[in-house]
């Protein structure tokens, strides 16, 4: 039974290391955007990408594991310079830049990985307790 329970532990250890991983993909992609423009003269630049998550039953195991549930796009306002010499400014001279904040993006995904090292020592301390059961079967 104590093997069960580190199985039931150990998974919800693995979807939390998947939801955060896919987290930080998605954090990346905002950093990687912040200083991106549009391509085309008053166009709309990059829009920050965000990203929800939820609890999800596995009937296998009778756990609830935490899955990406639903991809979605930051609606705050763009920011806008006034650039009349760019090429790519619009009417008024204004050109837009993404509404993606670095500092909050960079805060984000140092919150991403420490969940992501927490559940890593998770499944190492349930792989380190398996052993140490087979150990003591043996």
């Amino acid at each position: 039974m104590p093997n069960r329970d580190l199985n039931k532990v150990a998974s919800i250890a693995m979807a939390g290391l998947k939801a955060q991983s896919i987290r930080m993909r998605v954090i990346a992609q905002n950093i990687a955007n912040a200083d991106s423009v549009a391509e085309v003269p008053g166009g709309l630049p990059y829009r920050r990408k965000t990203l929800t998550f939820k609890n999800q039953l596995d009937k296998q195991l009778g756990v609830p594991l935490v899955k990406p549930a639903k991809y979605g796009y930051d609606t705050s306002d763009f920011q806008y310079k006034y650039e009349p010499g760019n090429p790519l400014a619009g009417v008024g001279g204004y050109v837009a830049y993404p509404n993606v904040d670095p500092v909050i993006e960079q805060a984000d995904l140092r919150e991403a990985q420490r969940t992501y090292e927490a559940n890593l020592g998770v499944i190492d301390t349930t792989r380190t307790m398996l052993s140490k059961t087979i150990g003591l079967i043996k």
